[in-house]
């Protein structure tokens, strides 16, 4: 999808941050020149309906064993390390506010239970974007002026970002778990972990031709900056798989969308895609209904309606389609991962919080980080070293992918991941899995 990272990454922002809603509603570099990371046995194929979710076998459940911490507390009269935390909140525009709750949970955790880092306890450097890009400049230079910070931690940024990494200079690594704007990625000193918006949405072909064998799909789109290169991205994988695509887009300030419906055919198509957002997502849900397309099966979606606003303008319920999902989703039970989260939640996070994605996707984040951090050792954390073995790192990432390739497509050198799973939304938080961890189609 190399293609596709060139176009507008500014309008991906919103999309990106949705693509793990649904789970709170909702390596050495490689030196392959595949644009897919090779698949093991774990994620080579979609898995059947009803099987395992998360990572089955794979997932984390012993963060002792996954941190190779040191069972309990750091010991608090050690000198801390340092991670420094920017996340966008404070201003009109709040992308991810919990993605800073779950990264202070995941400290809390570690510093009460896995010993820290080699026994030091961890402190986080916050810095807050709220609404200017120059405050981006102004969090690289607090980090850079603070010699106890070799690595940063990205939560949910848009604004500020590009300043933030042009400052920096790649003087620090920088660990995210979803990338917001193509720019994270595109660094060489980054680590991506859970994907970004263009590299997960690839799977929609695989899903579309291995499990639904579609031969035809509609995607629907507002034809707009922040709509229209996830739609392209959508498109670049189904094509990829042999699936004929008819694009629909309308204008921005369309209420009615039965015309566009019978307008791309998407009565007689295989699979409806509706790549729009919030505000969006009512008016598509009744025309969908009106045209009689209501088959949750056909219906295939990135998680951006998975909204409360939009549950509660829908009665009090979501869209009952089918979502594309890139973590694991809150309350599945069948995900051994999701169970150990929802009990370490219980002690240190709060009921409003933990289902929140960026809670999550966070606190797997700083899991990972703390792996690093105790591979590396205290006696040699530097930005060098933490670099390269994180960029070493494979997997499987906690509440995650279970294979990770840091720089598997040269375009976006610091973006690890590009598997998505499935799940069928029955309604009444009910969720049937339709496929686990999935890869774009050959040639995407």
């Amino acid at each position: 999808m190399r293609r596709h990272r060139k176009t507008a990454y500014a309008g991906i922002a919103a999309l990106a941050v949705a693509l793990l809603a649904a789970a709170g509603c909702s390596s050495s570099s490689s030196s392959s020149s595949s644009t897919t990371p090779p698949a093991t046995s774990a994620a080579a194929a979609p898995s059947p309906s009803g099987t395992t979710g998360g990572l089955g076998a794979q997932s984390v459940t012993n963060y002792l064993t996954y941190t190779g911490g040191k069972s309990g507390p750091a010991n608090t009269s050690l000198t801390p390390v340092t991670i420094g935390f920017v996340n966008q909140q404070g201003g009109p525009q709040v992308i991810g506010q919990h993605a800073t709750d779950g990264a202070e949970m995941a400290v809390k955790y570690i510093n009460a239970q896995l010993g820290g880092v080699d026994g030091h306890p961890i402190v986080l450097d916050t810095c807050f974007i709220a609404s200017a890009e120059e405050e981006g400049t102004g969090c690289a230079q607090k980090f850079l002026a603070n010699k106890n910070v070799h690595v940063a931690a990205m939560g949910a940024a848009v604004i500020g970002v590009q300043s933030f990494y042009s400052t920096l200079g790649g003087a620090i690594p920088v660990v995210g778990g979803v990338a917001a704007l193509g720019i994270d990625g595109a660094q060489k000193n980054t680590a991506v972990l859970f994907g970004d918006a263009t590299s997960v949405l690839g799977p929609m072909g695989t899903y579309g031709k291995d499990v639904l064998h579609a031969k035809t799909a509609v995607i629907l789109y507002p034809d707009t900056a922040s709509a229209t290169p996830g739609a392209l991205a959508t498109e670049a994988g189904l094509k990829a798989a042999g699936i004929s695509v008819k694009m629909g887009p309308y204008p921005e300030t369309t209420t009615d969308l039965t015309g566009v419906l019978a307008s791309t055919g998407a009565a007689s198509a295989d699979m409806v895609i509706p790549a729009v957002a919030a505000p969006d997502c009512v008016n598509i849900q009744k025309a969908l209904t009106q045209q009689g397309i209501t088959d949750p099966k056909k219906i295939v979606a990135a998680p951006l309606c998975l909204n409360g606003q939009v549950a509660a303008a829908l009665g009090g319920d979501f869209p009952k389609w089918t979502y594309l999902i890139a973590s694991s989703l809150f309350g599945d039970t069948t995900d051994p991962g999701m169970i150990e989260y929802m009990k370490l939640a219980q002690t240190y996070s709060t009921p409003a919080n933990a289902p929140d994605p960026w809670n999550i996707v966070d606190f797997g984040q700083m899991m990972t980080i703390d792996k690093v951090l105790n591979q590396v050792g205290y006696a040699n954390l530097t930005p060098a070293a933490i670099l390269s073995a994180v960029k070493a790192f494979k997997g499987p990432q906690a509440l995650g992918a279970p294979q990770l390739e840091c720089g598997y497509d040269p375009s976006a050198p610091g973006v690890c991941n590009n598997r998505s799973q499935f799940f069928e939304y029955a309604g009444h938080n009910k969720w049937i899995k339709t496929a686990g961890w999935t890869q774009p189609p050959a040639g995407d």
